[in-house]
């Protein structure tokens, strides 16, 4: 409440506040102390040869209730914020209590933090409660994409338990991705070679690694286009973010079919930057985890 746009605004509210606490007290106050009007007695019906009606006044312990209530109230307003851009004698506000809170986990954590940070990765692959934080870590930040077992969703996230990684699966790179995300494209060919083309050259990468690669005719297609991300092996470029295509991992699939999508409609992949969510330390722990 205490960060108002405007001071228009924070006028209007407390001079609502005001009137409807004041018209509260007059009410009360009206209810239990005011003048009650002259009525002429008449008789109270009665039904059931005993259950009359009646006209007794509230009680009055209810005055003294809703009393202490309202004392409290002003209390409150006087010592906490609630009227417009009032900051309340406290001066408590929600970001306030947050820096408080954080600089006292900071003060308990932070030594056994850097302790984390100095460790190297094989033995912090050893520590079973530092892994055990790693693997909360992960279903927090990435199971959704990769899997509660962290091997991928087929045709949408890479598996990371296996040995093919994109941009590399050292230390570094996937510190390097964790921290600053990817964005990995696969340009469409079809309008470039055409169908017949895109068949050939789907053939030819199922089948590297094969004796009968060379000879088939996306070979020629292959070395035209394809080299400059992929090798002229297939083995793909880590820097690119290019895959390798001469083994039997794929993550969009490696069917005939699957292949020939891929080459003709090309490929789009994001790995979100989280290094406005995790700390080096968080990072470092999620490294060895995937690393071990």
């Amino acid at each position: 409440m205490a960060d108002m746009p405007t001071d228009f605004w924070s006028g209007w509210i407390v001079g609502l506040a005001i009137v409807g606490f004041a018209g509260l007290v007059m009410l009360i106050f009206g209810i239990y102390f005011g003048k009650q009007p002259h009525e002429e007695a008449a008789e109270a019906p009665v039904w059931d040869s005993d259950l009359s009606e009646g006209n007794n006044p509230a009680p009055l312990w209810w005055f003294w209730l809703i009393l202490a209530l309202m004392v409290f109230c002003v209390m409150y307003l006087m010592l906490y914020p609630g009227l417009g851009s009032y900051a309340g004698a406290l001066h408590w506000s929600q970001q306030s209590q947050y820096e408080q809170h954080h600089a006292e986990f900071a003060t308990v954590h932070d030594p056994a933090r850097h302790a984390l940070a100095e460790t190297p990765y094989a033995t912090l692959a050893q520590d079973t409660v530092a892994m055990s934080s790693a693997a909360r870590l992960f279903a927090d930040n990435c199971a959704a994409c990769h899997g509660a077992d962290a091997k991928g969703q087929h045709n949408l996230f890479p598996n990371l338990r296996d040995s093919d990684w994109l941009w590399g699966s050292t230390p570094e790179q996937i510190t390097q991705t964790i921290t600053a995300g990817r964005n990995a494209v696969m340009i469409p060919w079809l309008s470039v070679l055409g169908e017949e083309k895109v068949k050939q050259v789907a053939s030819y990468v199922r089948a590297l690694g094969t004796p009968q690669a060379d000879d088939l005719p996306g070979h020629a297609v292959f070395m035209q286009f394809c080299i400059a991300c992929h090798g002229a092996d297939g083995s793909g470029n880590q820097l690119l973010g290019a895959p390798r295509l001469n083994d039997n991992i794929w993550l969009y699939g490696g069917s005939q079919a699957d292949v020939e999508l891929s080459i003709a409609k090309g490929r789009t992949g994001q790995m979100p930057s989280f290094a406005g969510r995790l700390d080096a330390t968080d990072i470092r722990l999620l490294v060895a985890w995937l690393t071990r």
